[in-house]
């Protein structure tokens, strides 16, 4: 830091101390944004690696999907409580001309050996349970149609499929020859004959909540996917900001730090040297960040540091210095105002050491 023009030292570090506190509160600011919109950006990643079968109530990414997610399913309850009452009584008027085939049935001269369940002891048929596995009989469907206690039949084909059984099982016990396999046989046939005539509807009606469940489905989906595609964009609204926020912060800090010396610019240069191709080329990189007009990809390269903003020199020097301590190098010790490296340039085989002869550009540093 430059030295404040100040007589009191206490005041002047008074005045550090506040400035670098302050600088770590904005750190630490940009360091929770930075983890929230990590968080968001692996939840909207996630969503869309399983877009084939999202989990709309599952989330437990950020609160703004939540949000829209809460309001979406609510609004998702609505419109599916409105089209199960339509249904239900779409069913019920199905269920109630299903009724009156089941009437005519149990109405029938023949249909009075069926209308209570079957007296295994009275008529000693004992085999009867080893036989017929569901017992079945018009007074148990008579009662489950009417029950109000949530045990009701929930649509036509469950009390179809109970009818036929009450037949089916009177055939199965009894010899063809017998009159009740007979009276159920017939019987049987003429309810079949009348269930034909409602089983258009019932298909109508089955086919219509295939299709309204699907349409909600889909609805699902394409709500859910605008929500998190809107997510997506203010992410990239507010990555923008936050990397505008790091820019306007790096040149801040590096405006408080000393300009650097130009001996420190000598050692900056020859420490370009040192760095493998691939470190030089990001290092251009870096440059060319905040100069445009400089040709980071060009063979030949003229760097002249002194051209260059204090940003751009401390964050060279950052970059070389790591650079160089994951080569395992030193960068002192070698000096030089001006330096050229290149992929077989003997000029300086006497000043780098031989793991760096090897360079794709050629660079000369002002």
């Amino acid at each position: 830091m430059e030295p404040m023009s100040s007589s009191n030292p206490d005041l002047r570090k008074v005045a550090v101390a506040a400035e670098a506190e302050g600088f770590g509160r904005s750190v630490d600011e940009i360091s929770a944004k930075v983890d929230t919109l990590e968080k968001r950006v692996n939840e909207v990643e996630r969503f869309y690696l399983t877009t084939g079968s999202p989990q709309l109530t599952n989330s437990k990414g950020s609160s703004i999907v939540k949000d829209k997610q809460l309001n979406l399913l609510k609004k998702q309850q609505q419109d599916a409580s409105r089209r199960e009452v339509t249904a239900t009584k779409r069913m019920q008027e199905l269920m109630r001309q299903f009724a009156s085939i089941f009437r005519q049935i149990t109405q029938h001269e023949w249909a009075w050996p069926f209308k209570e369940p079957v007296d295994v002891e009275s008529l000693g048929l004992h085999d009867y349970y080893q036989v017929i596995e569901k017992p079945m009989d018009f007074g148990t469907i008579k009662n489950k149609m009417e029950a109000k206690d949530g045990t009701a039949y929930k649509n036509v084909r469950e009390i179809y499929a109970d009818v036929r059984l009450v037949f089916k099982n009177a055939m199965k016990y009894n010899d063809d020859k017998d009159d009740v396999h007979v009276m159920a046989k017939t019987l049987l046939e003429k309810f079949e004959e009348k269930w034909l005539r409602l089983l258009p509807k019932v298909v109508e009606e089955e086919t219509r909540r295939v299709d309204e469940e699907a349409e909600a489905r889909l609805h699902t989906q394409l709500a859910q996917e605008a929500a998190y595609a809107s997510m997506a964009r203010d992410l990239s609204t507010e990555l923008v900001e936050i990397d505008l926020y790091l820019k306007d912060l790096r040149e801040m800090v590096v405006q408080k730090c000393r300009k650097m010396s130009a001996d420190d610019k000598r050692k900056l240069t020859t420490a370009l040297t040192q760095l493998s191709p691939d470190d030089l080329s990001k290092a251009l990189d870096i440059v060319a960040q905040n100069n445009p007009s400089f040709q980071a990809s060009a063979q030949e390269v003229d760097l002249d540091l002194d051209a260059q903003s204090e940003c751009t020199l401390w964050r060279l020097k950052v970059f070389v210095k790591e650079a160089l301590k994951v080569q395992g190098k030193s960068s002192e010790g070698i000096a030089g105002n001006k330096v050229t490296a290149s992929k077989r340039n003997r000029e300086i085989s006497d000043a780098v050491p031989k793991t760096n002869a090897k360079r794709t550009k050629k660079l000369s540093c002002l």
